[in-house]
């Protein structure tokens, strides 16, 4: 009877522990690899939280910011961005009232003073430093880096790790069961102490708390600080866990990773006992203990919140002001518009989208997500494995070839590109051979001298165009895709006939144009062209996967200009005239140029429009440039600078990216045709008396409403705390296992953006402020679709984003509070 009791009781543990495991994981969000370096939100994991219990939350845990310093917000009061009105609202949300505002502003010097970031709580790890003034933390996080980096290789490395295609957990415990890297630092008995762990991961963490003593109010908070304490590889193994659950798998990469923290922790706090280390983890556990049920905020962590609360009345009343002084301005009617055209979301189409329509009247522009409802799976030519373009908050839809419509240039491209790839991997060897390095350095490096001059000087790319690179152009056409319905492997490709007429429907639907189609239908995806960025996919874009959007336009504008798929649209109700042409293109936003892929469907009629059309590009590129320029250090011809960052392989600003991001309005064009948004609103088009069931509002909101307020708070966290949720300084990067960087050579995977993204040296281009979404809907239907979607919902009544409601005059006239109640403006 006694024995079966603690059977039971050792289950029972064991569930709880797994209990708590789950929760500390659910709190890290994914990091994607450089490949496709989507933005995400770092704080992903606390929405079901208020912003300040958040942060509170986390600055207990592992001394992470929320807010900018003090001086930040003071000099905000001192040029009269916060005012004291928006002090008062800020004390009034936090449910304060008759606070002196005189007296606040006062105190703020002397907390200023006092700012202080660290962590509350202590690991094991911490403690042993303490205790033998050894940086423990420092060579922990080295070994765990040094080991994720070998088993999540992605081709970087020359030698693969013997552990890889085994689980996590096994791996790391057959690879730290002979490493002499502890024992030589000091870690007497690690291997043996690895050894006599449970092979299980949940059975070995279970005895590693055990060994650790927890308290149980504790262990939860404890959990969280360590996977914080190598927050990079914790968030690079969430991402694991993501992609199995969106497509239906099971996943516990995190659980496991999490279990070799945790023995990570009882194995070096064994292997360092003392009776001074024993005394001071006894200590910490009281803090850890009282860590688990302490709500209390601070007086300086309540102070900034206020503070960061006023930022964002103040950003929230210029947006409004904006609105409130476009009103008297009627939006231009073009009777019949030479074109019109599709630019995604992104706020870097707002300063082209503004320049365009002022160079040429007759062009009409609209914002949608970048991938235009064609959630592809793309196979570039000679490659094997596809890439997902599409948000990664959805699962691929049909696989599409890349294709040369010539059979013979398309088989010699295919073969050109293996070839060169066979060519590429066996110079790599040579150049990393134990032997043959010593050769290449010396005579052969002597070779690089003139590209090196060349790159060094802008005449030539350190690396191939993007729109070049692996491919051997041909004389006879340019890179298309394929719709036919084929086996590529054993990989069904190509969309059928009635998936393409759907998926035409779906896109025109979401877009609110299903009549009076122009000449010309641009679908203009986006990317970037920047050398020697490791960050590179962070401005492609986002609704593609962290892909250029080029894939997607082809396929879009191949469904829409296919003849089979207008007639069947026809009979939706939906009539595309048989002049207009559907044109793929690209915004090149580091160099604000725009490309048209398939002219080739232009007919003969359409030549001089064409001509019109691409002439206005032209002369909104320049305008384009002209407005970017402000905010960067150009010479003084303007398009050459702006151009060259594109290729110069020192420049650490090639672009600003989506920095300034603010504000996401889902409205008519006409509502900010006539507004200067400067380049840091999200532009969705929407009417809302065209949607009925409001199906696309609800689709806005749980899509691209949670992507916008993702990239707004990947970069308020880069900003705010950059050494947590950014990634360092930039020029000190080494890429490490092909899927993240390290700032230097060692240290945790570093997340988010580097602060040469959101800082130009002098001043923030970024000032942290949360997402302003403004859409132009009835009430009653946002309520509907936030009460349909509990985590959309959480966005709002936490105070993640700021929701308001645009009224039909174009008026900002309600603001969201809470529990689906609104207050008027």
């Amino acid at each position: 009877m006694e024995s079966h009791l603690i059977t039971r009781s050792t289950e029972d543990t064991s569930i709880q522990l797994a209990q708590d495991m789950r929760m500390a994981c659910k709190k890290i969000a994914p990091l994607w690899p450089l490949e496709n370096f989507v933005a995400v939100n770092p704080y992903l994991g606390l929405i079901d939280q208020p912003f300040d219990v958040a942060a509170q939350q986390l600055a207990t845990v592992a001394g992470i910011q929320m807010t900018l310093p003090i001086s930040f917000y003071k000099d905000k009061i001192r040029e009269r961005k916060i005012t004291k009105k928006d002090l008062q609202l800020a004390f009034a949300k936090s449910e304060m009232i008759d606070v002196d505002i005189d007296a606040f502003i006062s105190e703020l010097g002397r907390l200023e003073d006092g700012e202080q970031s660290v962590a509350t709580i202590a690991t094991a790890t911490d403690v042993a430093t303490q205790a033998t003034k050894q940086d423990w933390n420092r060579f922990v996080v080295s070994r765990l880096s040094s080991w994720a980096a070998a088993y999540f290789d992605n081709g970087q490395a020359q030698w693969c790790s013997a552990s890889t295609g085994v689980g996590l957990f096994e791996a790391w415990k057959a690879e730290a069961s002979v490493d002499m890297t502890p024992e030589i630092s000091g870690l007497r008995g690690f291997k043996k102490t690895v050894k006599a762990l449970p092979n299980h991961p949940l059975k070995a963490a279970q005895q590693a708390i055990k060994l650790l003593d927890l308290p149980k109010e504790g262990v939860s908070v404890f959990l969280h600080r360590l996977l914080l304490r190598v927050g990079g590889w914790s968030a690079f193994v969430a991402r694991i866990d993501w992609d199995n659950a969106l497509y239906g798998k099971k996943g516990d990469a995190m659980m496991e990773w999490l279990a070799v923290l945790i023995c990570w922790e009882a194995c070096l706090l064994q292997c360092l006992d003392s009776p001074e280390l024993r005394f001071l983890w006894l200590t910490a556990k009281k803090r850890l203990s009282e860590a688990g049920a302490d709500t209390d905020i601070g007086e300086e962590l309540r102070s900034k919140l206020i503070l960061q609360e006023a930022f964002d009345i103040a950003t929230q009343r210029e947006l409004i002001g904006n609105f409130e002084a476009g009103v008297t301005k009627q939006p231009k009617e073009v009777s019949t518009p030479i074109a019109q055209a599709v630019f995604c979301i992104d706020v870097r189409s707002e300063v082209f989208r503004r320049n365009l329509e002022q160079v040429d009247e007759q062009i009409e522009t609209m914002g949608f997500a970048g991938f235009f409802a064609f959630p592809i799976n793309f196979i570039p030519i000679a490659h094997n494995k596809g890439e997902a373009q599409c948000p990664v908050l959805i699962p691929t839809g049909p696989t599409i070839l890349e294709k040369i419509p010539d059979d013979r240039e398309h088989e010699k491209a295919e073969t050109g590109r293996v070839l060169s790839h066979k060519v590429r991997d066996i110079w790599k060897s040579f150049r990393s051979g134990a032997v043959t390095c010593f050769s290449f350095v010396s005579p052969i490096g002597l070779s690089y001298l003139p590209k090196l001059f060349t790159d060094s000087y802008g005449l030539t790319r350190p690396v191939a165009h993007p729109e070049h690179a692996g491919l051997r152009q041909s004389k006879s056409g340019k890179k298309s895709v394929s719709l036919n319905v084929a086996v590529h492997g054993e990989v069904p490709v190509g969309i059928s006939l009635e998936q393409r007429v759907k998926m035409a429907k779906n896109a025109l639907t979401a877009m609110s144009v299903t009549d009076n189609f122009a000449p010309f239908f641009l679908l203009v995806g986006h990317g970037a062209t920047t050398v020697n960025n490791p960050h590179a996919t962070g401005l492609d874009c986002g609704a593609c996967g962290g892909h250029s959007g080029e894939a997607n336009a082809k396929v879009a504008a191949a469904v829409l200009n296919d003849k089979d798929v207008r007639k069947s649209l026809a009979n939706e109700k939906i009539v595309i005239p048989e002049e207009t042409v559907f044109l793929a293109c690209l915004h090149d936003t580091t160099t604000d140029e725009i490309r048209i892929f398939n002219e080739e469907v232009v007919p003969d009629t359409h030549t001089a429009k064409l001509s019109t059309l691409k002439k206005s590009l032209a002369k909104a590129s320049k305008a384009a440039r002209a407005e970017r320029a402000l905010r960067m250090c150009v010479g003084r011809n303007i398009d050459a600078s702006i151009i060259g960052r594109s290729k110069d392989w020192s420049q650490v600003r090639p672009e600003w990216g989506l920095a300034g991001c603010s504000a996401f309005v889902v409205a008519p064009r006409g509502r900010t045709q006539h507004l200067n948004l400067g380049g840091k609103a999200f532009l969705h088009s929407y009417e809302w008396k065209k949607d009925s069931g409001f199906s696309v509002l609800e689709l806005i909101m749980t899509a691209p409403m949670v992507v916008t307020s993702w990239i707004n708070l990947q970069y308020y966290g880069s900003t705010v705390d950059n050494t947590h949720f950014g990634s360092g300084n930039k020029t000190l990067h080494n890429v490490t296992a092909g899927v993240g960087v390290l700032e230097g050579y060692s240290g945790d995977l570093r997340v988010g953006l580097p602060m040469q993204s959101v800082h130009d040296g002098e001043k923030y281009q970024h000032e942290p402020a949360r997402l302003n979404v403004v859409i132009e809907a009835p009430i009653e239907a946002m309520n509907s679709i936030l009460e349909k979607h509990p985590s959309v919902r959480s966005l709002c009544d936490n105070g993640w984003i700021n929701l308001l409601c645009m009224d039909e005059n174009g008026l900002v006239t309600f603001r969201y509070t809470k529990d689906l109640h609104w207050e008027k403006i």
